[in-house]
């Protein structure tokens, strides 16, 4: 059989409704952008808590730009270690409780370094079917065993731990706030299975990290597990509205992460300015300004989630600023998609490989910086788009 051209792959994606192009955004990451040259409201952006543009972060990176210059001229373990490096693994360090913290130049290159250095050849690993494309990727680039759970089902994780025989190490991976349906993990469950069989918990809270918990620490702190969690991955180009990633735990696994995390080893570090931004965003999140922002953005997805649902859509349940509303079929998605653009409204179409085949959706995040009236006129713009787009395979009310 003859092999397909990549012109050829690109015209099936084409078909297929699975083709993606970069749309141009103009502007900060705020309420509102310019998307090709047009005005409209950002429903498509991690940046939650509007931090992306804050003064403070600002002033912060443009002093070490002035102090430290652009650059950190090498990977961390060779001469790419700065004091503005450290001092942010301390604040991240007491942030999340733990003894030591480790910053990566990513959420993906902090996945893909920590899961093969943690889990070698003997070793298990428990993923949730729903988990990022990341640790997916981390856990196939470690040599270890991957045993894929069913969402959130904590009878099978259970059932799987009992079964294993082995004498290697066991871990048990999942995202806190899963980034495309919105929801949670069950925390409690999961502290509670890692006790029973003497498993590691490694919780990825990318979407958690300065927006769960009662002082934003995330989605353990949400469920009053704090202490419980073996090694947390947070990112601080979401809410913290920076760039990077960061694993906070004991020192003896950030000693170990230093030493055997390939990702980390062989890349040059984070430059000054987004480390200086980073610590100046947490520092926002630990002020009172940083608990009205929380409450504004909670308020944002509560009304947006009710307001859809009331208006037929099929959105699930939930508790975070992530407000999937299922369409189904990709074409009739991008279709969605498009409409909602005419008036006025950004937000991306998610489709497979990133979702299950029949489970496409249009993905709206929303920002603490979105008022009542933004979200009021994407209402609305949800009920007009659905009209324009005519199709018989739309969801209504139903959820996957």
């Amino acid at each position: 059989m003859e092999e397909q051209t990549f012109a050829e792959e690109l015209t099936l994606l084409k078909e297929q409704g699975l083709y993606r192009r970069m749309p141009l955004v103009e502007g900060s990451q705020n309420a509102r952008v310019v998307v090709d040259g047009r005005e409209v409201l950002l429903l498509c952006s991690n940046n939650y808590l509007g931090l992306a543009d804050h003064p403070k972060l600002k002033e912060a990176a443009i002093m070490a730009v002035e102090k430290y210059g652009v650059g950190s001229g090498a990977s961390r373990l060779v001469s790419g270690t700065m004091e503005l490096h450290e001092s942010l693994e301390a604040r991240i360090a007491a942030f999340k409780g733990t003894e030591k913290a480790l910053v990566f130049n990513s959420g993906y290159a902090a996945n893909t370094g920590v899961i093969p250095a943690l889990a070698k050849k003997g070793d298990v690993l428990f993923s949730d079917k729903l988990n990022h494309a990341s640790i997916v990727d981390g856990c196939l680039l470690a040599r270890a065993q991957l045993i894929r759970y069913p969402h959130n089902d904590m009878a099978v994780l259970r059932r799987r731990l009992a079964e294993y025989r082995g004498g290697g190490r066991k871990i048990i991976i999942t995202d806190g706030v899963f980034s495309m349906d919105g929801d949670l993990a069950n925390l409690p469950e999961l502290v509670a299975i890692k006790q029973e069989y003497g498993a590691l918990l490694m919780v990825d809270d990318a979407h958690g990290t300065g927006v769960l918990g009662p002082t934003g620490r995330g989605t353990a702190e949400y469920f009053g597990l704090q202490s419980e969690i073996d090694i947390s991955m947070g990112t601080m180009g979401k809410a913290l509205g920076a760039c990077g990633a960061y694993i906070a735990s004991s020192n003896e696994i950030i000693e170990y992460l230093i030493n055997r995390a390939r990702s980390f080893i062989f890349s040059t570090s984070l430059p000054p300015s987004v480390l200086a931004a980073a610590t100046a965003a947490i520092d926002i999140v630990d002020s009172p300004q940083g608990a009205e922002l929380r409450r504004s953005l909670a308020e944002n997805g509560t009304f947006l989630r009710t307001s859809l649902a009331q208006a037929g859509f099929a959105v699930p349940a939930g508790q975070t600023q992530i407000v999937p509303v299922f369409v189904g079929d990709t074409h009739d998605t991008m279709n969605f998609s498009r409409a909602l653009l005419e008036q006025g409204i950004f937000v991306q179409g998610i489709r497979p490989p990133t979702v299950p085949v029949g489970s496409s959706r249009l993905r709206c995040t929303l920002m603490a910086s979105h008022c009542r009236a933004d979200l009021e006129h994407v209402v609305n713009a949800f009920v007009a788009a659905r009209a324009a787009v005519k199709s018989d395979t739309l969801l209504c009310g139903e959820v996957f």
